[in-house]
């Protein structure tokens, strides 16, 4: 157990918290030391979520609320506050609720070209990537610091920015995320800071889902990145830990100076090839 505790009794939310990513960044901010309110969506992540909470009290002795609430639903910042006030955490405590880091983690990818966009799909991936995030934002609002000292990342990509074939929908959402993230430094400076990271391909069941076709448009990208072709590797995917590094540097106190960006983590894909 880790004895480099700078985030000992501060709450973070995490969406998608149940694998991959998600997964990867409850577990850096709990050896950290904070409480994890670990959010997923579907029936078949809730034992993985179950597993996820008991690994991390038992590793770090931090507590976890677990929330299944999907985020394309628009209430879903409201379900997950009253699960925590409702929470045994919360529910006999006199001390106010404080929400210290929001990680927007949680999100939907399916490639589709051009002339296989439909509204449904469009409505799907924005409900879920942006919607939801801006719902979570707002429902938590009330309850973020009031000395600047709360946290806000969210998971970007670098196909907000590469144009990628097959992305428009989902490139789309990310930009609009980074969009939104900006505004939310502004406006909600006196309470935190609010940031992006954008990994290029990460070793998940998301992008070890997606078709040959796009892993060939990927590969001079990650054959020519400075970091994934470090040490003779040839290219290679990003880590989930190696995102999860990132993102818990960006809830330090020592980041505070750092707001209103996106903060590359990509292995140096973003230079192009």
């Amino acid at each position: 157990m880790s004895a480099y505790k700078p985030l000992q009794g501060k709450l973070a939310i995490v969406t998608g918290a149940s694998r991959g990513i998600g997964a990867a960044i409850a577990e850096k901010l709990a050896s950290y030391g904070a409480n994890i309110v670990l959010n997923y969506t579907s029936e078949s992540s809730a034992q993985k979520t179950e597993d996820l909470a008991k690994r991390l009290q038992e590793k770090y002795g931090t507590s976890s609320i677990i929330v299944r609430a999907d985020m394309g639903d628009p209430s879903v910042g409201d379900t997950i506050i009253a699960s925590i006030k409702s929470s045994p955490l919360y529910s006999t405590s006199t001390a106010p609720l404080v929400v210290d880091i929001i990680i927007n983690n949680a999100g939907i990818s399916k490639n589709t070209k051009l002339q296989d966009i439909t509204p449904e799909l469009f409505k799907q991936h924005y409900d879920i990537n942006v919607l939801g995030p801006l719902m979570l934002v707002k429902a938590a609002m009330p309850y973020l610091p009031h000395d600047g000292s709360g946290r806000i990342v969210s998971l970007s990509s670098v196909s907000a920015s590469l144009g990628l074939p097959g992305q428009a929908v989902y490139g789309g959402t990310k930009a609009a995320l980074e969009a939104v993230t900006r505004t939310w430094a502004r406006e909600l400076s006196d309470r935190c800071t609010a940031t992006c990271v954008n990994p290029g391909p990460v070793v998940t069941d998301m992008y070890g889902g997606t078709s040959e076709e796009f892993k060939e448009v990927m590969r001079p990208f990650i054959e020519h990145a400075p970091l994934m072709n470090a040490g003779g590797a040839q290219g290679r995917g990003a880590t989930p830990e190696e995102i999860a590094g990132c993102v818990g540097l960006l809830c330090l106190p020592d980041s505070y100076w750092c707001t209103g960006s996106v903060v590359s983590c990509n292995g140096g894909m973003i230079m192009g090839t």
